[in-house]
């Protein structure tokens, strides 16, 4: 079952210096139109092909727009044998559309 982290609680733990892995599966448009600070662009149709090519934390968040997709890029995660099985894996719920904190643009 995946967690979930309210966006308020993600954005205490940033503030905080958490060492968290956000993971916004969006299209890289949007995602250079704005993104949590720190964020990592995996869009989603990438998603499983390129989960390889990446680090995997202890911490991770995924985030998308309303917290469905990533939802199921957080299943596969807490499935992918390049996470460690103690790794905290959790989707932000209500996506960027419950964000209300600034966001960083550019890549």
């Amino acid at each position: 079952m995946v967690k979930e982290m309210s966006p308020a609680e993600l954005k205490e733990r940033l503030d905080d210096g958490a060492d968290i892995q956000v993971i916004d599966i969006r299209q890289p448009d949007s995602f250079e139109e704005g993104h949590i600070p720190g964020a990592t662009n995996l869009p989603i149709d990438r998603f499983a092909r390129e989960i390889d090519d990446h680090e995997w934390g202890d911490e991770i968040v995924v985030a998308c727009p309303v917290g469905e997709s990533s939802r199921q890029a957080a299943r596969l995660l807490e499935s992918y044998e390049g996470v460690d099985e103690d790794a905290r894996v959790a989707n932000l719920s209500g996506g960027y559309e419950a964000w209300d904190y600034d966001l960083e643009s550019g890549t």
